[in-house]
Parts: C-alpha cells; sequence; structure tokens
C-alpha cells in the first residue's frame, strides 16, 4: 500500500457513502426546513396585512350590509386565529432553528470532504487508511455534535411544556 495520500474516494468506499449520504440528508432536510419556515411566514404576514384593511372596511346602504360587516369580522377574527396556529407551528416544529443546523452541518460535513480531498491538514499526513479513519471519525463526530444538540432542545421543550410554558415539541428529527 502505497504511502502517498490518495486525493479520491472510491464510491464504494463505506466512508465516503456515509459521508455523502450525510451531506444529501442534511441539504434535504435544511431545504425543506427553509421552505416550511418561509411558506408560513409569508402566510402570516399576508394574514397579519388583510386583518387592518379588512377592519377598516364598513357597508352601509348596500343590500344585506349587516351581513357583510358581520362576514368581515369573523375573517378578521379568523385570521388572528390563523396568526396564532401558525406561530404555534412554528415554534412546535422549530423551522427555521432546524434549517439553520442543518444547513451548518451540511456545510461542515462538506467542508471536511473538501479539506481531505485537497489533502490539506489534518489529512495532509499518514497513510490513506490513517487519512481515511480520520475523515470516518470526524465525520461521526459532527453527526453526533448535530444530534446532540437537536436532542437538547428537544428536552428543553419538554421541560418548558412541565413548567407552564409553551407546548412540547413532539417532531422528530427524521421528521422535521
Amino acid at each position: 500500500m502505497s504511502t502517498q495520500p490518495s486525493t479520491v474516494l472510491d464510491r464504494k468506499d463505506p466512508v465516503f457513502d456515509r459521508l455523502e449520504n450525510q451531506i444529501a440528508w442534511y441539504d434535504e432536510k435544511s431545504s425543506q426546513n427553509q421552505h416550511k419556515f418561509k411558506c408560513v411566514k409569508i402566510t402570516e404576514i399576508i394574514a397579519a396585512a388583510l386583518i387592518p384593511m379588512l377592519s377598516t372596511l364598513k357597508f352601509s346602504g348596500v343590500p344585506h350590509s349587516n351581513y357583510i360587516n358581520t362576514g368581515l369580522g369573523v375573517a378578521v377574527t379568523a385570521l388572528g386565529v390563523l396568526i396564532t396556529i401558525l406561530e404555534g407551528l412554528l415554534h412546535l416544529n422549530q423551522y427555521q432553528q432546524n434549517w439553520i443546523t442543518y444547513r451548518s452541518t451540511c456545510e461542515a460535513l462538506k467542508h471536511e470532504k473538501y479539506v481531505f480531498l485537497g489533502n490539506a491538514p489534518p489529512y495532509a499526513a499518514g497513510t490513506d487508511v490513517e487519512r481515511r479513519a480520520l475523515l470516518a471519525e470526524r465525520v461521526e463526530s459532527l453527526v453526533s455534535q448535530e444530534h446532540a444538540k437537536w436532542a437538547s432542545v428537544q428536552h428543553q421543550q419538554e421541560d418548558k411544556g412541565k413548567s407552564g410554558g409553551p407546548a412540547p415539541s413532539t417532531s422528530s428529527k427524521q421528521e422535521s
């Protein structure tokens, strides 16, 4: 076996497979959470903008003006309820936090991949086997750190729910 470091990962290498799978998973989950967060926030903004506009509309002298005014009042109330529900979902599912955390982990994994491929420190020295073992160790460390952060947030949510704070999150990392 050559002591010269290889710059190419074998596509059948389990370390490479694990790294690529984790990059793909975190990239996909980050994108999903970003999309969900932005959709909910845009809906909230639109609903909030409609409330003052609908509140100022008053109809008189037109047929069924009482029904129209009552309907506008119901619409304003419904928009307020919608905003409250959407804020609750944001808090419960932590879309923004998951988006940022998953993106950060994805980028850290990509960084490890490119540092390895570039034979830069800490991968500059050692045999190919040693370098791959170090890569595997660092990839698993990044994934474990992210999982520990996620679990900590879940426990904090549960503790807040027990102390009369917001309801605990029931989502799991795999569903995020």
